[in-house]
Order: structure tokens, then C-alpha cells, then sequence
């Protein structure tokens, strides 16, 4: 156990020497002085892992010391004990970042709480976080031998990011290995519930399915649109769940959350499909049958996402929803500053959809520019990234404006995106899309089960261009790479972001419902 050294001025230190020598009986090192001065010319030519001040001392107070203090060694944890309740006295210590605050009589148990809290935390977390993962980890991996329905496998997930979070956070890496020995686990008996249901779910009404991109706006948007009361729908393109709960506490502080949910993308996990399923309210196949004019095939150049606007339209008039609507799409920097500027312009409307798509060029970013790829090696250094966009963005400016006003918060995205790290050989010809994680087209020659194969795209509703068209998606971390520059797609795209397949980080995304906290 490590040995800490502690200051402690208090001008009455000579009645503290039983709180000192119950503290050195604890393996704690602890120099006495009786007043601020002493402790500031202390601090400047020692080392010390903690400061007990006294707030009132003749001399220089413990306030004034605290702020010379905090000036040379601003990471310093100082404790400052007071016998004044007085509320300013408290703000004032606050405000100069103590880290903690105790009133006097004090008992030696107080102070030893006090130590552990700022010294011992980080250490106590860990164990702690270890242990409970422990217990955790054996109910999970008995989980998997189950037969689990889609709910029980969106809150496998949850836990998992969950703990990934608590282990981030506490710097925790004694069980970062096992769990994610745990994720790969969970990821491919995941892929083989999706092979067995993802058919069924779409073909047979009879049977428990999750909700699914299609779903979203008539089951879980329209029914929040209140009369007199704007409702801002915000699709975060490529928002995974974990990427959602490192931006949670960010908005916390201007709204409540009041509900938090998750759902299924459709197959492929891309924004061509996906998205459009949402704002259509309809089925890849069905979107193509029904609005030729609005569907963009894969043989097709054109951007796939130019309709989205006219796909809402026509769904909620086929909702007969008597709505004032308006759609925003932000692709650069500077659209998104525009519509923080006019955001108050949008107040008079039933519902705002804002599609943000800055999440979507980062993954594509890292893939391509070698700056983003040093920058996000990994799923925690993706997730800071994504936080420090967010808390930077123009988004955040337009969220805390919306924060400001008696309006509806909705938070949600089209699908999320996985770290591939394995190549899967795939042979197709020259009319076969570009995507990693999903292939379409004719004569897709590969060998092996490790892929989710349809064949019968229409079971699927998926597009056909012509009759022998097929669709295989990749499944848990595996993307998909052709034999004749096999070498090159391993080195460039393994370790990189992607979707368009099947694994729990594309397929179950969030839904969240949030209200003001101002307003």
C-alpha cells in the first residue's frame, strides 16, 4: 500500500494529536503546522498527497492560503475544516475547488473517510468495479446458453456498455481483457439469434419481434406531437448506444431524461437503407416499388439520402397527422452555426427533424485520413472523440437552446458501427457496392457460414436490380475483403469503424425521450 503524505495547519494543532497519531498508526505521514503561511511555504519545497486547512486562523486565513495553495499546485487535493456553518464561507471554498469540506468538532474517523474518498478512491473503485463485474460476468455468460428474446439481448447490451463505462472511467485495465473477451462472446451468439429471427420478424406478424427502423416515427414519434408544443426529432447519424451515454451527462445539465430505450436498425445497417426506412415508414423493397422516383438503387450514382424530407412528407400524410413540419439536414460546420442561428425561426412548428450527420464522416474520416486513425485507435478514444465533438459543436449550442423553451427533445440515430479487426474473402464482379460489412449483387462466390447470406432478398425486402441479385452481410467483427488485394484491405481497413452488418453495436441503437429542466 502506497505511504501518503499529509499537511495539516490548524492553529490549534497541539489538541489534534490524537487525529495525528491515529492517522500514523495508519501508515499515513503527517506534518503539523499552526498557520497558513507556514502550509503555503510548505507546499512550495514539499511534496504532499493531501492539505487539511483550517478555515480561521490568525494570520493568513485558511481561505487565503487555499487560494495560494490551489495557484502553485492546482491538482492538489486540499480538505478544508471549519467551525463556520455560514453558507458563503462554503461557496467561497467551493469556488476556489476544494475537495471536501468538514465541520468542526471533527472525530478521526471523519478525516480517515475523507483521505480514503480523495487518496484511496480511485483504487477502492477499481476493486470494487472488479468485483461486482466478477459477479456480472457469470450471469451473462450463463445468459448465452439461454434462448433470449430480442429484449433480453438489447439489455445484454446495455450491460455491457454499461460496464465498459465503469471500468473506463475508474482507469480500470485488470478486467478490461475479459470483458472484452465477453463483447466477442455476446457478438456471436448475437449473430446466430439475428440469422435464426431477423427473416421471421419481417414475414410473420404473429411472432415477439423488436421495433425496427421502419417502425420509429409512426410507433415512437408521432405519438409524442403535442398540440402547441414543438417536438425536435435529432438523428445523430451513426450514434452508437456507449457514444450516447458519454454525451448523457453533457446534456443532463439542461434536461431530464425521461425515457431511454433502444431498437433494432434494419438490414443493411447503413443510411441508405436505414435511414431512409425511418422517414419513409416503409421497407427498402417497398420504398422501391412504391416511390421509384424517390429510391436510389445500388446501381445507381446519386446520393442515397437526397429524399428524406419527401419520405417524411408523404409518411405523415399517410398518418393523416395535420402537422407543420420542417427538415434540417447538417453535413458541414457551417450549417450547422446557420441553424443554431435560426433555431428560434423553428419554435411555431409541430415537429423539427434535424439530421446530423457529423458521427458518419468521423468513421469515414478515420478510415481515410491517418490523423483521425492516430486520434481514435480504439472504442474508448472514439467515444472521447465523439464527446469532445459534441460538447464543441454547433448541435450542442442548438440542444441548449431547445433546453431554454417548452419543447419535446427526441435523440436518437439510423444505426451504430463496429471496430473490424478480421478479413472475410468475398469474389464478386465489377457491379458489387463498395461497402465493408455488407455485399450486394450477383455471383458473390465465398466459402464458409461466418456470414448472414440472403438469397431471397424479397423474404428480406430488400431491392433486387436484377433476378439472380443476393445480399451477405458480415457478422461480429469481420469485414469483408477480395482475394486479388486481399493484403491491402487487411492493412488499411482492419481496426477501423464500419456498419452495413450484423453485430450489436450496428443493430441496437438508442431511443431517447428528454425534457427540460428550464422550461
Amino acid at each position: 500500500m502506497q505511504r501518503y503524505s499529509i499537511l495539516w495547519a490548524d492553529d490549534e494543532i497541539d489538541l489534534l494529536k490524537p487525529h495525528i497519531l491515529f492517522l500514523q498508526q495508519r501508515g499515513y505521514d503527517v506534518t503539523p503546522v499552526n498557520n497558513g503561511s507556514e502550509a503555503v511555504e510548505l507546499c512550495e519545497s514539499k511534496h504532499f498527497d493531501i492539505v487539511f486547512l483550517d478555515e480561521h486562523m490568525p494570520g493568513m486565513s485558511g481561505l487565503e492560503a487555499l487560494n495560494l495553495i490551489k495557484n502553485q499546485k492546482p491538482s492538489l487535493p486540499v480538505v478544508m475544516i471549519t467551525k463556520n456553518e455560514e453558507e458563503q464561507i462554503m461557496e467561497e471554498a467551493i469556488g476556489a475547488k476544494i475537495d471536501d469540506y468538514l465541520i468542526k468538532p471533527i472525530n478521526p474517523s471523519q478525516i480517515l473517510l475523507s483521505i480514503k474518498k480523495i487518496l484511496d478512491n480511485k483504487r477502492l473503485v477499481i476493486e470494487k468495479t472488479n468485483l461486482n463485474y466478477q459477479q456480472e460476468f457469470r450471469k451473462i455468460s450463463m445468459a448465452f446458453l439461454d434462448d433470449m428474446n430480442h429484449t433480453q439481448w438489447a439489455e445484454i447490451y446495455r450491460k455491457l456498455v454499461y460496464w465498459e463505462l465503469q471500468m473506463e472511467e475508474s482507469g480500470n485495465r485488470d478486467m478490461a481483457e475479459v470483458l472484452e473477451m465477453q463483447k466477442v462472446e455476446a457478438n456471436v451468439n448475437f449473430c446466430r439469434f439475428i440469422k435464426r429471427n431477423y427473416e421471421g420478424w419481417l414475414n410473420n406478424p404473429n411472432i415477439d419481434k423488436p421495433l425496427m427502423s421502419h417502425q420509429i416515427m409512426k410507433k415512437n414519434v408521432f405519438p409524442e406531437i403535442k398540440p402547441g408544443i414543438s417536438t425536435f426529432f435529432v438523428l445523430i447519424d451513426n450514434l452508437r448506444f456507449d457514444q450516447w451515454k458519454t454525451i448523457e451527462p453533457v446534456l443532463s445539465e439542461f434536461f431530464n431524461v425521461d425515457r431511454e430505450e433502444t431498437y433494432y436498425s434494419i438490414l443493411p445497417t447503413t443510411t441508405a437503407y436505414a435511414r431512409n426506412a425511418i422517414f419513409s415508414g416503409m421497407m427498402p423493397s417497398e420504398m422501391a416499388k412504391i416511390h421509384p422516383d424517390l429510391w436510389v438503387g445500388e446501381d445507381e450514382d446519386e446520393s442515397k439520402n437526397n429524399y428524406e424530407d419527401d419520405f417524411l412528407s408523404k409518411q405523415i400524410r399517410k398518418n393523416n397527422l395535420n402537422i407543420k413540419f420542417s427538415y434540417n439536414k447538417i453535413k458541414k460546420l457551417e450549417e450547422g452555426r446557420d441553424l443554431a442561428d435560426s433555431i428560434n425561426n423553428l419554435f411555431h412548428n409541430d415537429l423539427n427533424v434535424i439530421v446530423y450527420n457529423f458521427v458518419d464522416m468521423l468513421s469515414h474520416a478515420r478510415t481515410d485520413m491517418a490523423m483521425v486513425r492516430e486520434l481514435a485507435p480504439d472504442e474508448s478514444a472514439y467515444r472521447s472523440i465523439t464527446k469532445s465533438w459534441f460538447i464543441h459543436s454547433p448541435l450542442f449550442e442548438v440542444l441548449r437552446k431547445i433546453a431554454d423553451k417548452k419543447a419535446r427533445l427526441i435523440i436518437t440515430t439510423d444505426h451504430g458501427t463496429i471496430r473490424v479487426k478480421r478479413a472475410f474473402k468475398i469474389v464478386g464482379d465489377r457491379s458489387v457496392n463498395t461497402n465493408l460489412r455488407y455485399k450486394q449483387g450477383k455471383n458473390l462466390g465465398f466459402e464458409g457460414d461466418k456470414v448472414f447470406e440472403a438469397s431471397k432478398p424479397d423474404r428480406f425486402f430488400l431491392p433486387k436490380t436484377n433476378v439472380s441479385t443476393a445480399y451477405v452481410f458480415a457478422t461480429e467483427d469481420q469485414f469483408f475483403a477480395y482475394p486479388n488485394n486481399y493484403n491491402y484491405y487487411v492493412n488499411f481497413y482492419k481496426d477501423t469503424f464500419q456498419h452495413g452488418g450484423v453485430s450489436l453495436e450496428e443493430i441496437i441503437i438508442p431511443f431517447i425521450l428528454l425534457s427540460s429542466k428550464n422550461a
